[in-house]
């Protein structure tokens, strides 16, 4: 039995979620991830016109005539959203906080997959997989995506474990399944060859999307002399300088080098990049990645 206040969350969201699906990704625009999914079905002897690339060498080496791979499309897709929920995404200092707009992506990726009569499952990442929907279809499924979704929050003291969750997700949906990675992408000291790794594993198998989470205040510290900081997620308290132009240069340089070491991740295994942040609608910024995916695959 669904809490009465949980269930009208539920209905809140669906009815916001819905007019966006149905204003602004009228078209399919989920179906630009068709394709990714093509199963091997048999080899046959080469005939002109066929496409080089799917050329077997080794039987064509084998029999001495050239042959070529078949392929058949899978008539459903697979789409998990693997969204990070530690400590680090309950903060925000604009419109809502990191998790709140994790949280609304993906119940619109869940809309759009259901809409187009693909299956949708969720993992919930912190120190550890935190939840996980197998993946499903139809309304009551959609449902129970967007329940777990919204019962999820960021426990006070949980780390990251990306690597972890993305390994857990690659081995549960079949392959060629496409994962939206969901994060600030704020990994524990170390952490990010273990990610980077595990992201290399998902990228084989499945069509993946890295989708990062961002407070604007997270880029610099203000200047306002001496501040007490407590890290959500290790529970470490620290008083600070902020007033220090060195220790503000210092925090920024710091941050960006272990952002762009993870953005050097998705750049070797073909890992596509969207951006979003806490002051803005993360709506033209979805749209402008769809666009651009669809230009790219025509």
């Amino acid at each position: 039995m669904i809490p009465r206040e949980l269930l009208k969350r539920v209905r809140r969201i669906e009815l916001a979620t819905r007019r966006r699906v149905t204003s602004r990704f009228s078209g399919g625009y989920l179906s630009i991830f068709r394709g990714q999914g093509m199963e091997f079905e048999d080899v046959r002897a080469y005939q002109p016109g066929d496409d080089v690339r799917t050329i077997d060498w080794n039987v064509t080496a084998r029999t001495g005539h050239p042959h070529v791979k078949r392929f058949v499309v899978e008539r459903e897709m697979t789409v998990l959203p693997v969204v990070d929920v530690s400590a680090s995404l309950g903060f925000g200092t604009q419109n809502s906080s990191k998790l709140a707009v994790a949280t609304e992506l993906s119940a619109l990726l869940a809309f759009l997959a259901v809409g187009n009569h693909d299956r949708v499952g969720l993992v919930l990442a912190a120190d550890k997989v935190a939840g996980f929907v197998p993946p499903g279809k139809g309304r009551r499924h959609l449902y129970r995506v967007i329940r777990e979704l919204l019962q999820a929050t960021a426990p006070e003291g949980a780390g990251t474990d990306l690597a972890g969750a993305l390994d857990f997700a690659r081995r549960v949906v079949p392959r060629h399944s496409t994962l939206f990675v969901v994060s600030d992408f704020l990994l524990p000291p170390g952490g990010e060859t273990a990610f980077a790794q595990a992201l290399g594993r998902a990228a084989r198998h499945h069509d993946t999307i890295a989708v990062s989470v961002e407070d604007p205040v997270e880029a610099a510290l203000p200047d306002v002399g001496l501040i007490d900081v407590v890290d959500p997620e290790t529970g470490m308290r620290t008083v600070i300088d902020a007033g220090d132009p060195a220790v503000r240069a210092a925090y920024s340089a710091e941050r960006e080098e272990r952002l762009k070491t993870v953005r050097r991740a998705f750049t070797r295994f073909g890992v596509d990049y969207v951006p979003l942040s806490t002051a803005t609608s993360y709506m033209e910024e979805v749209l402008r990645f769809f666009h651009t995916r669809t230009r790219r695959l025509r």
